[in-house]
């Protein structure tokens, strides 16, 4: 009897033992093949707890990592229209992962070619910019009318005319895009073993998508929150100069200095964003066109910040997910801050029934960045204005972010 009790013993402790990685203790990527809470084997039977193999997934197409930390949000510029609506505050924003570029027309109309396939008429008719946005009483503008989205020369210009709703739709689409790209893989022979199961002859079923536990799966690709805009855009990790805690200085732009030419090099003197330099200029003189572009540019022109973002200053501004409220600093907490609603701050405080004395309401939501038609105040990353979310322009585009899954940083 005592020694049926030791093999016993014996048994569930090398279960346990097992049960850990190779580094001793358990951990996602390598869980063991038994629980560590009680023994029992992951798919040991057919209606058994399962665990996937997982490992840490590569970040999804068009995306940079984003490393979080504590940084000071609000504006370092002179609060020209003396708004008060984004005063300093020391805040810590999670990691997160964000488009290298601003969403292209290109990318637009790979959305729209899925749309007009899979979807309803109206629901293709409901995501077409508004090219009209470009179309000006007393301007000559009506070739950007016709050409700007569809002419191949534009592919990789920024998409405008699309409302913040417009753009949220984006995002849904891409994040099924993307992930039925994943499921196809999974179910096919190029997939990894174990996304459905940890192997025992367990075979993907057509056209079943990998659930969230399989690892297999991206999260939403979605619109970044105005913390996660105004910080990726600062990008201060590129005053830390040392290990400790230190940064040398804030920056007034996405880059350092106050100056919005390169003080460095060949391209000393050239502007470092596509803005409008000043009354009825746009890009300068014939034969030494500086910023070169009248309108919108390539996405991928100028000079990147030190994340590695393109055009977080200039070329078009950027919708970001929240409604607007002009003292959410004080409001939101100082973690990952957001702004999802009037809650504290409801919309029946601002006088927009009568009179419209405000335009401040739960259906505004705000945008970032500064354009190719704006001047260089509006390139600060603490500056902040606001858009009814189903309004759009031909300065206004977007760029999508997703958290940072499975990770306390």
């Amino acid at each position: 009897m005592k020694l049926i009790k030791y093999l016993s013993a014996v048994v569930v402790g090398g279960m346990l033992l097992t049960a850990c990685g190779k580094g001793g203790q358990p951990t996602s990527t390598d869980p063991g093949a038994y629980s560590s809470a009680t023994g029992a084997e992951y798919g040991e039977e057919e209606d058994a707890f399962d665990v996937a193999d997982y490992a840490e997934f590569p970040q999804g197409p068009g995306l940079i990592f984003i490393e979080g930390g504590r940084t000071v949000l609000g504006s370092m510029e002179e609060d020209i229209a003396m708004t008060r609506d984004n005063v300093e505050r020391t805040v810590t924003v999670a990691s997160f992962y964000m488009d290298e570029t601003e969403v292209a027309n290109i990318h637009w109309l790979e959305y729209l070619h899925d749309l007009k396939r899979d979807s309803l008429p109206e629901v293709y008719q409901a995501a077409l910019p508004d090219t009209t946005v470009w179309s000006q009483q007393l301007s000559f503008n009506d070739p950007y009318v016709t050409y700007y989205l569809r002419y191949p020369g534009f592919r990789f210009f920024p998409v405008v005319g699309v409302s913040w709703l417009q753009a949220n739709d984006f995002c849904v689409w891409r994040t099924n895009k993307v992930n039925d790209i994943l499921a196809q893989q999974a179910n096919g022979g190029g997939g990894r073993r174990g996304l459905f199961g940890r192997g025992g002859g367990d075979e993907a079923v057509e056209g079943e998508k990998p659930s969230i536990e399989s690892g297999y799966v991206l999260p939403n690709y979605r619109l970044p929150t105005e913390a996660e805009w105004e910080y990726a855009a600062q990008a201060m990790i590129g005053t830390q100069y040392t290990e400790d805690e230190n940064q040398n200085n804030r920056r007034l732009y996405p880059w350092d200095g106050h100056q919005v030419r390169n003080p460095y090099g060949k391209q000393m003197g050239k502007f470092l964003a596509n803005f409008k330099r000043g009354r009825g200029d746009y890009a300068g003189i014939a034969g030494s066109l500086n910023d070169g572009a009248m309108i919108t540019d390539y996405i991928y022109a100028y000079p990147p910040n030190d994340f590695g973002l393109y055009n977080m200053a200039g070329n078009v501004n950027e919708w970001v997910q929240d409604v607007y409220r002009p003292l959410s600093f004080q409001d939101v907490e100082d973690l990952n801050p957001f702004r999802r609603d009037g809650f504290l701050d409801e919309s029946t405080n601002y006088d927009s029934s009568e009179g419209y004395h405000s335009l401040v309401s739960d259906e505004v939501r705000v945008y970032k960045g500064g354009s190719w038609k704006d001047v260089a105040y509006w390139l600060s990353p603490g500056t902040r204005r606001f858009m009814a979310q189903d309004s759009s322009t031909a300065t206004i585009g977007f760029r999508c972010a997703m958290i940072n899954a499975g990770s306390n940083k």
